[in-house]
């Protein structure tokens, strides 16, 4: 269980940390040092390399996640709250990241190709507007993770 519980945290910190650090740290300075073309370029680039991790994370999530689950808790029926909403949040964090990645990335990369700055700042908007969500959403699961247990509701 020690193993699952430290990997599983492992994904959620590479997830929702580097969604953190993409938001609050990388997008302000390439909007400052970086022309349009260039700062397309970089996202594209630099979403290549992160959804890799990403991919991996939702991968153990879900493995370590239900593993825990069916395998020290007894099932669903008895986890607490907090477990139901982790997982909840969890699912829609992951089609999210699904529908960022068959949607708006696949075209900032086809803007990207065909060198359609407009369009692939476009598609750089929406992938913004969607990390925002999971970044909130993640950093809720990490709040109600390590928090959930101790508050007496339900």
């Amino acid at each position: 269980m020690s193993l699952m519980i430290a990997l599983h945290t492992l994904a959620a910190v590479i997830w929702v940390g580097g969604m953190f650090f993409a938001y609050v740290a990388l997008r302000p300075a390439a909007v400052q040092v970086l022309e349009p073309e260039q700062r397309a370029l970089l996202w594209c680039h630099t979403l290549s390399r992160f959804f890799r991790w990403v991919w991996a994370s939702v991968a153990v999530l879900l493995v370590t996640g239900f593993g825990m689950i069916g395998m020290y808790y007894g099932g669903m029926d008895q986890v607490g709250w907090y477990v139901h909403v982790m997982l909840g949040l969890g699912i829609v964090m992951m089609l999210l990241f699904l529908h960022i990645w068959f949607a708006p990335y696949r075209r900032l990369k086809q803007a990207i190709e065909v060198q359609d700055t407009p369009e692939a700042g476009r598609r750089v908007g929406q992938i913004r507007l969607f990390v925002a969500i999971n970044l909130t959403l993640g950093l809720a699961v990490v709040l109600i993770a390590s928090g959930g247990r101790y508050l007496m509701i339900g």
